[in-house]
């Protein structure tokens, strides 16, 4: 009898973008993560509706390859988000580690995405709750760069007004690649498990004038 020491695939089964509710926070920085559950939505032709249990919107899909998955926009506000997520995860018995979060981060450039297995809030309200209410750090994240305010701005209202702010007509140039690439991102999580989707989807740089000065 052959024996296998390989480690188990870590694949999602609850995706969750972070965001705020309200139409004036549509296609802000901050609400990136929305954005990214309408493109899942979209690509796998699932319809997302509010569920006031889970206090969100949610669906719940058929990614290809045939995996149920469920995809959540928590309704509480950014900084109650793991109230949401919790919600969640206690009604579906669902481990911390099978939680995949994508968000917004000013430390990445706008055109990049960083694909990680656990880590720290980073000072991201959303991610503060999430931790607190899964009591854990160690579940997967997806952060996709919204870059920092520029250098007269970086006070801490140039930061808020940054990140509550639209992105710029540049960069909503790349936007749709951005959120097509982050679908192709959780996919190969979902085929790979996040490990090994990390080799691949934290190389690729989206935006070609950023590039050009590397």
């Amino acid at each position: 009898m052959q024996t296998t020491n390989k480690k188990a695939l870590l694949i999602p089964q609850l995706i969750v973008g972070l965001g705020n509710p309200e139409p004036k926070y549509d296609q802000t920085r901050h609400n990136i993560g929305f954005a990214a559950i309408d493109a899942l939505s979209r690509s796998w032709q699932s319809s997302l509706s509010e569920n006031r249990k889970f206090k969100g919107e949610y669906a719940q899909s058929t990614a290809p390859g045939g995996e149920k998955i469920h995809l959540l926009k928590p309704l509480t506000y950014m900084n109650l988000s793991g109230q949401a997520i919790a919600a969640v995860t206690s009604w579906y018995k669902l481990k911390p580690e099978s939680v995949l979060v994508i968000y917004d981060d000013m430390d990445l450039p706008v055109g990049r995405v960083r694909l990680r297995l656990s880590g720290s809030a980073g000072g991201h309200n959303g991610m503060k709750s999430t931790i607190s209410h899964l009591n854990s750090k160690n579940f997967p994240r997806l952060r996709i760069g919204i870059g920092r305010p520029k250098k007269a701005e970086n006070s801490e209202n140039g930061t808020v007004s940054h990140v509550l702010g639209k992105f710029s007509p540049q960069e909503n140039q790349i936007m749709p690649s951005v959120l097509n690439y982050v679908v192709e991102c959780v996919e190969l999580c979902l085929k790979k498990g996040v490990e090994k989707a990390m080799n691949d989807c934290n190389k690729k740089n989206l935006n070609v004038s950023e590039s050009e000065k590397d």
